[in-house]
């Protein structure tokens, strides 16, 4: 995630004292940050037992009975979900939308961070709201809620029929689909997950379950013919309409790309496809061996093996040019890119962040108890009592730092070139 100029962002430098909210408030939960880092906040209790959000020390917007969920929007808004008389809404900044709701959860944001979704019931029915407005088609079920990345689109799985105790042969013709902005394809399954929009939010692609044993992906409603085991989640290949997918056959994984096989390689478990912004690469997390975890990129996978696990896969936006993963082993955490190791054991690590131009990476780390940053396999900042995700700004020449340390909240802009300098000392 790259810093962008946002209107939250008034100084390259700002510090907050976060440990006097703890005198001024009966109550201080989990304190967030804004993109930026311009900004920090939490959901405070007052002494009259309402609830509302503090930002950098101010209270933002009115009081409520209760306040959830409290995040900041990719624009820089303080956006929690809040209740009054039993009816829940969202407050962006403190202000509440119009439209009220039995319940609401799950928000979404688009890439600008200009609209908002949320799933929602009403007298037992479920649908989406996007900017405050409802779907016009509610159902029985919800789940997998999604937003398409300009904001225009919602969709989510929905079950489209009620069933009562015993009715087998009702669910095995299907009672599960996809509804995108209220509007339901027209088929439906035993079962549907994890659905996604392309880029373009043009298409929509989910994992279906046909039967007892059959398993596809459907695209737009309208399925691959080959069927499987077992299928994971889609992903829509950039700038083209191509759906790949880890599926499951003869009891190997494989990652297919429009019902064809496409590295024409079997492994034991295969998960989480990943593209290069540019379509160029593709790269998953692997199983080569039992109980053996790498990435595999382009079919072919590092030398290194993590006996727990392997997550947060991410490629370098200069085409995938590099690779990085956090890998798990014997109860450490690791940094791993390229295929190789960084900075040694955490006990903690979180999701890689490549530099605009690929060259640089930084990642944030917990060890005994304390946070600090990675910087290209270095610690630059250590002894944090939190670590917020630090991001580079647009251009790259800076590495946005953003902690709590002695009570203190900070947010400093750090030049790459001084960094890279204390990295080959």
């Amino acid at each position: 995630m790259n810093d962008k100029k946002t209107e939250d962002q008034a100084t390259k430098e700002v510090t907050v004292d976060f440990a006097s909210w703890r005198k001024r408030f009966a109550q201080v939960e989990e304190p967030y940050v804004s993109p930026t880092g311009a900004a920090i906040a939490a959901i405070v209790q007052k002494n009259d037992d309402n609830f509302g959000v503090c930002v950098n020390g101010e209270e933002r917007g009115k009081a409520f009975e209760k306040v959830w969920h409290l995040r900041f929007s990719p624009d820089g808004r303080a956006v929690a979900l809040v209740m009054d008389d039993d009816e829940w809404t969202v407050a962006i900044d403190g202000e509440p939308w119009e439209e009220t709701f039995e319940y609401v959860w799950n928000p979404l944001f688009s890439t600008d961070g200009k609209h908002i979704a949320v799933a929602a019931q009403n007298d037992s029915r479920y649908f989406m709201v996007l900017d405050g407005a409802s779907w016009e088609s509610e159902y029985y079920q919800i789940s997998d809620m999604i937003l398409s990345n300009d904001g225009d689109k919602t969709a989510a799985v929905v079950q489209i029929k009620q069933l009562g105790q015993g009715e087998i042969v009702e669910f095995q013709e299907g009672v599960f689909s996809v509804a995108v902005n209220g509007e339901t394809w027209e088929r439906a399954f035993m079962g549907v997950w994890r659905p996604v929009f392309s880029l373009d939010g043009a298409r929509v692609a989910a994992t279906v379950r046909l039967n007892r044993l059959d398993y596809t992906i459907a695209v737009d409603g309208k399925c691959w013919e080959n069927t499987f085991k077992c299928v994971w989640e889609p992903v829509f290949r950039p700038g083209s309409n191509t759906v790949s997918a880890p599926v499951m056959k003869n009891g190997k994984w494989y990652l297919f790309a429009d019902d064809k096989d496409l590295w024409g390689k079997e492994f034991f478990q295969l998960w989480c496809p990943t593209y290069s912004a540019n379509g160029a690469r593709l790269a998953a997390i692997v199983a080569p061996e039992y109980g053996k975890w790498t990435v595999a990129v382009d079919g072919e996978s590092w030398r290194i093996r993590f006996d727990e696990m392997v997550t947060d896969l991410v490629l370098s936006p200069d085409g995938g040019a590099h690779v990085a993963a956090v890998g798990k082993d014997s109860g450490k955490y690791f940094v791993v890119l390229d295929g190789a190791k960084q900075g040694g054991s955490f006990d903690m690590v979180w999701r890689p962040v490549f530099s605009p131009t690929g060259e640089h990476m930084v990642v944030k780390v917990e060890k005994d108890g304390k946070y600090g940053i990675l910087f290209d396999g270095q610690m630059v900042e250590f002894g944090c009592d939190a670590v917020f995700n630090p991001v580079f700004n647009a251009g790259g020449e800076f590495l946005v730092l953003k902690y709590i340390k002695e009570g203190q909240y900070m947010r400093r802009e750090v030049k790459l070139s001084e960094l890279a300098g204390r990295v080959g000392e």
